[in-house]
C-alpha cells in the first residue's frame, strides 16, 4: 500500500516508540511504577513513549498541536492540526504482562479524524487509515464483519473499574446485551477493540467514559474499513460523551438499542 508522507511519519514514530515498549515489556520486573489514580498507572514506560512520539512528530511537522494523555494539550502555531496521543493504551495489561496494549496516534485537521495509526508491540500488529484512503492492517486491507443478526456476533465492550465509571448501570447494559449475542469479550484496551472490529474480528463493540486519545485513531480505522462510529445516542460527539458503538450499519442500530433499553 502506499502511504503519505504524513502516514509514514506517524507510523515510523509509532515503531520508534514500540521497540522501547517492547524491550521494557520484556523486563517487567524493572520498571518503576507509580499510582495516578486508583486502579490507573503510569509507568516510566508510558512517559518515555510519550516522549519519543511527541520528539518524532514535532520534528516531522513543528507547527502542529498536541493532544496526549500524560502530558495534555498544546497548541501549535497551525492551530487547524492537532495530534492526539495514547502513548500506551493498556496501561494495567502491560503492567501484568498481558500482550494486548497499543500506541495510538490520530492526526486532526480543522476538527476531522484525517489519518491514524494503532500499532500493539507485543504482536507487531500494525494498523493504519487515511481519510478515503482505506484502512490496513500489516498492509493488508480491512473491512469490517458483515453479519447482520446480533445473535451470530462477538461483541467487544470495556468495563468500568476501580475509581472510574459507573458500574450499576453498565451492569444492566452488559446484562441485557450478553442475553442477545453469541459472546462478549473485554480487551482492556480501546484502541484495540476498535482496531479489531475494524479487521473483523469482532463485530461490534460499546464503551462509555473514555477519552479521545483512547479512541481518535481506532474511529477511523473502523470508518475506513466500511465500519460506523456512533456516540451512544447516535451521533458524532464522542469525544464530548466518552461513549462510542462501533460495527456495521446494522451491528450498530441494534446496539444502541439494546443499550438504550437497559
Amino acid at each position: 500500500m502506499a502511504r503519505s508522507a504524513l502516514l509514514n511519519v506517524m507510523v515510523q514514530a509509532a515503531l520508534k516508540a514500540g521497540r522501547r515498549l517492547a524491550r521494557d515489556f520484556g523486563e517487567l520486573e524493572n520498571l518503576q511504577v507509580s499510582r495516578k489514580g486508583p486502579g490507573d498507572f503510569v509507568s516510566n514506560a508510558d512517559l518515555q513513549a510519550e516522549k519519543t512520539l511527541t520528539d518524532e512528530l514535532r520534528r516531522a511537522r513543528p507547527n502542529f498541536g498536541f493532544l496526549r494523555e500524560e502530558s495534555g494539550e498544546e497548541e501549535g502555531a497551525d492551530k487547524s492540526h492537532r495530534w492526539i496521543i495514547d502513548p500506551l493504551d493498556g496501561t494495567t495489561n502491560f503492567l501484568h504482562g498481558i500482550p494486548v496494549f497499543a500506541i495510538s496516534i490520530a492526526l486532526e485537521h480543522e476538527g476531522r479524524i484525517v489519518a491514524g495509526v494503532v500499532y500493539n508491540p507485543a504482536t507487531d500488529d500494525l494498523y493504519t487509515a487515511e481519510r478515503g484512503r482505506g484502512a490496513f492492517h500489516n498492509d493488508r486491507r480491512m473491512r469490517v464483519a458483515a453479519r447482520d443478526d446480533i445473535h451470530d456476533c462477538v461483541i467487544a465492550t470495556g468495563v468500568p473499574h476501580l475509581g472510574r465509571g459507573k458500574h450499576k448501570p453498565y451492569l444492566g447494559q452488559l446484562e441485557k446485551v450478553m442475553g442477545e449475542v453469541a459472546g462478549i469479550r473485554r480487551m482492556g484496551a480501546a484502541s484495540i477493540d476498535l482496531a479489531y472490529v475494524a479487521s473483523g474480528r469482532f463485530d461490534g463493540y460499546w464503551e462509555e467514559f473514555l477519552s479521545p486519545w483512547d479512541i481518535a485513531a481506532g474511529i477511523l480505522l473502523v470508518r475506513e474499513a466500511g465500519g460506523f462510529a456512533t456516540d451512544i445516542n447516535g451521533g458524532d460527539k464522542m469525544f464530548d460523551t466518552g461513549s462510542i458503538v462501533a460495527g456495521n450499519e446494522m451491528i450498530c442500530q441494534r446496539l444502541r438499542k439494546s443499550l438504550k433499553s437497559a
